[in-house]
């Protein structure tokens, strides 16, 4: 367990902003398209079908039209190719968003961590969208892969203690992922199904600072902490396989149980190298990877039922779109009003759990 405590001056959450690409992709719609895809190739298919509608998950958006996921065969090239695009599209609109929120342009950016665990980007996206996006040519870059769903909380992390080593610099978080180009027609699994019926593309960006602000202005939050824990002998519990086709999801059906059961003891750790108890946070900011782990985030966390209302909204509106929707949890709480401690916190690949908390 790896935490940060800052103790003196203040690292501060000055924006965050989100974007979600043009292309709206309702449930109803991916049921129909599941069906065509998979009914009669996959014997288990009608049984497993419900998922699309206990799902929690209204709509969900894409970076390809709907056409595009039905073709026989989609490659490396052509994944990659929308992934790319796509990618480097939501990070201008996130990061744009952000930056004009703190006040601040692309030109003021000192660091930029950019997250992202579904596509392959050498160079990395910031690189490919520092010249519509008018960054330096002596900012500093930070891409991190492999952080899947955690990422969100994670890449906050790092970016505040990026923050807390410059005092006065301007780091800027994007997080973004393409979860719809690992849609997989010619796996025929549980997992693939699953993932149909729960991922979607967006991104999320954030500017973060170790001072008050700019003219006087205290931003949103003080960062007051982060940590992570990851237990050992998981890495089965959730990740990517890598073929000849593309990336191949990896979900284990035990994650629900495994969160009533384990998260709690890790959060509780996290907040105590914090000097902060979990009695004292006012509200958990929790990603919402799914309507079942809500429910057993809820149970985890002593938390009555239906707490996690913004959870459930964004899971509905836009589905699981990994690193970043923890970010459009925060942005709900945030037009509702923060309280004056809230934690964020996600899970992901390793089998890992990470926290920030957040003091207004």
């Amino acid at each position: 367990m790896d935490g940060l405590h800052i103790r003196s001056g203040e690292v501060r959450l000055q924006s965050l902003a989100t974007a979600v690409p043009p292309h709206r992709l309702s449930q109803s719609d991916a049921a129909r398209m599941a069906a065509q895809i998979f009914s009669g190739r996959f014997p288990n298919f009608e049984r497993m079908a419900p998922v699309f509608t206990s799902s929690g998950i209204v709509a969900r958006y894409t970076v390809q039209p709907p056409e595009w996921y039905l073709a026989p065969k989609i490659g490396w090239p052509e994944r990659m190719a929308a992934y790319l695009q796509g990618a480097a599209d939501l990070f201008v609109d996130a990061a744009s968003r952000a930056l004009e929120a703190a006040g601040c342009t692309a030109s003021d950016v000192d660091t930029i961590v950019t997250i992202s665990s579904t596509g392959i980007a050498t160079p990395s996206l910031e690189a490919r969208v520092a010249g519509r996006m008018g960054f330096r040519n002596d900012v500093e870059r930070v891409p991190v892969f492999g952080l899947g769903c955690a990422g969100g909380v994670s890449g906050l992390s790092i970016a505040s203690r990026l923050a807390a080593a410059r005092p006065g610099k301007t780091v800027l978080l994007v997080a973004v992922e393409i979860c719809t180009v690992a849609f997989r027609a010619d796996q025929l699994t549980k997992a693939s199904i699953v993932a149909s019926a729960l991922f979607g593309d967006g991104a999320a960006a954030c500017v973060v600072r170790a001072e008050k602000g700019r003219a006087g202005e205290a931003g949103i939050a003080r960062i007051e902490g982060a940590g992570q824990h990851m237990w050992p002998d998981t890495l089965d519990v959730m990740g990517w396989n890598v073929d000849a086709t593309g990336l191949d999801v990896v979900f284990d059906r035990a994650i629900p149980p495994f969160v009533e059961e384990k998260v709690r003891p890790a959060i509780d750790g996290i907040l105590r190298d914090m000097a902060v108890t979990a009695a004292e946070v006012d509200r958990f900011a929790c990603h919402p990877g799914g309507a079942k782990v809500i429910t057993a985030l809820e149970t985890a966390l002593q938390l009555k039922q239906g707490t996690l209302d913004h959870e459930r909204e964004v899971l509905s509106d836009y589905g699981n779109m990994s690193a970043p929707t923890v970010v459009f949890v925060m942005d709900r709480l945030l037009k509702a009003g923060l309280p004056k401690r809230t934690v964020m916190t996600a899970m992901g690949p390793g089998f890992s759990c990470a926290c920030l908390s957040l003091v207004t």
